[in-house]
């Protein structure tokens, strides 16, 4: 299906002729808007828990399939969209053991679906599914597959010189600016105390950052008073959004025993914070980030996450899929995967679109299937945020 602006809510023209020829649509459309003498809206696309290798054993190119929707628009009628920079929340990998080169190849080779947008206009941290095992290489499979710092374009075609935006930091954290909001980007890892490893436990449940990170991102927060400070983690902080409290992710039956639901039960792995990011330089429910956040509210104004693939109407908990707590948004942005963690799963993303001075962001949920509602977007899902301060070019 080609590219048809028409189709795309608010979004880029198709190609135009003269200077513009050979350009992709979303450049044409910055161009008009430098034409017109005001400024584009930044139009970010938030998604991820692709899970690519437990859809590929269906037949479904989960990560693939919804790049081609955001370009050209789906099989089923869901309208292509325009979007400048993505965020990737983790979880590529579907492994239920580590995750290994085929599955890696298989990534990178879906990720050649984009058509109108490089590789590097999306940024990507590490999820749980993602990490590799105790013994291995600290997160091998994700430097050399995913690599978001470009050191092994050999293997994953990312070129460090063409990101949109330059990043500083490492695979386990880095920032990078658009405008006036900085993202803030920490991945997840093996939390080194847990004697049982990643594999084993097939995804381990329980987010993890190391000291180290905390201490980057609280730094990194108080020495940019006057950004839109945007965090990007795997998963969510506790008690925010859907089904992100303690013990959520299971269902306990009548007799009080313990079972899998949103999540895999596995006694082991912390399964009481098996929804939330749980493990702080190896601290189990540290909620350092929930402190600190309670002490300087407003001083982040955007969290997004994953993990809990559920319907955009879920409220388990009493918690959506977007909540403001402590003078931040958290969101849930996921999954693109339709049959990991079948029980609860449906193929979604978000859209957030931020205007040059304006304090209002608009969020818009796309099904990527018709399981729930027809696909494309779902109006009952979106939001219009109020930020503390502007967005600015």
């Amino acid at each position: 299906m080609a590219y048809d602006a028409a189709r795309a809510d608010a979004g880029a023209p198709a190609r135009g002729a003269g200077a513009d020829y050979g350009a992709t649509p979303l450049t044409v459309w910055r161009r008009q808007c430098q034409r017109n003498h005001h400024a584009p809206p930044l139009r970010l696309w938030a998604f991820g828990d692709a899970h690519v290798g437990t859809d590929k054993r269906y037949g479904r190119d989960s990560l693939a399939e919804a790049i081609t929707q955001s370009e050209s628009g789906g099989t089923e009628g869901g309208p292509p969209f325009a979007w400048d920079v993505a965020l990737n929340v983790g979880d590529m990998s579907g492994a239920e053991g580590v995750p290994q080169d085929e599955e890696g190849a298989e990534v990178v080779r879906q990720f050649g679906a984009l058509r109108h947008h490089k590789r590097e206009a999306i940024y990507d941290v590490c999820g749980n599914h993602d990490r590799s095992g105790l013994e291995e290489p600290d997160a091998w499979w994700w430097q050399k597959w995913v690599d978001p710092l470009g050191q092994h374009t050999q293997f994953s075609g990312v070129h460090a010189a063409q990101r949109p935006y330059p990043i500083e930091g490492t695979w386990e954290r880095y920032a990078f600016r658009v405008g006036n909001i900085l993202c803030l980007m920490m991945s997840d890892r093996n939390e080194p105390s847990q004697t049982v490893g990643r594999g084993i436990l097939r995804g381990n449940l329980g987010g993890v950052v190391r000291g180290e990170t905390f201490a980057w991102w609280q730094q990194m927060v108080e020495a940019n008073p006057d950004a839109i400070i945007l965090s990007v983690h795997h998963y969510v902080l506790k008690d925010t959004t859907v089904a992100s409290g303690a013990w959520e992710g299971m269902r306990q039956d009548d007799q009080g025993n313990w079972h899998p639901h949103y999540h895999g039960y596995f006694a082991q792995g912390t399964p009481q914070g098996a929804s939330y990011l749980y493990w702080v330089d190896s601290v189990p429910d540290a909620q350092a980030f929930e402190r600190y956040l309670a002490a300087h509210p407003g001083a982040v104004q955007l969290w997004l996450g994953g993990h809990t693939h559920t319907n955009p109407d879920d409220t388990c908990g009493g918690k959506s899929h977007i909540e403001h707590k402590w003078g931040t948004y958290f969101l849930n942005v996921c999954a693109l995967t339709r049959y990991h963690a079948p029980r609860t799963t449906l193929p979604m993303s978000r859209l957030l679109t931020f205007v040059d001075g304006s304090a209002e962001v608009r969020v818009q949920c796309y099904l990527h299937t018709s399981q729930h509602a027809p696909q494309g977007w779902y109006p009952k899902a979106e939001r219009t945020l109020h930020l503390s301060r502007p967005f600015r070019w």
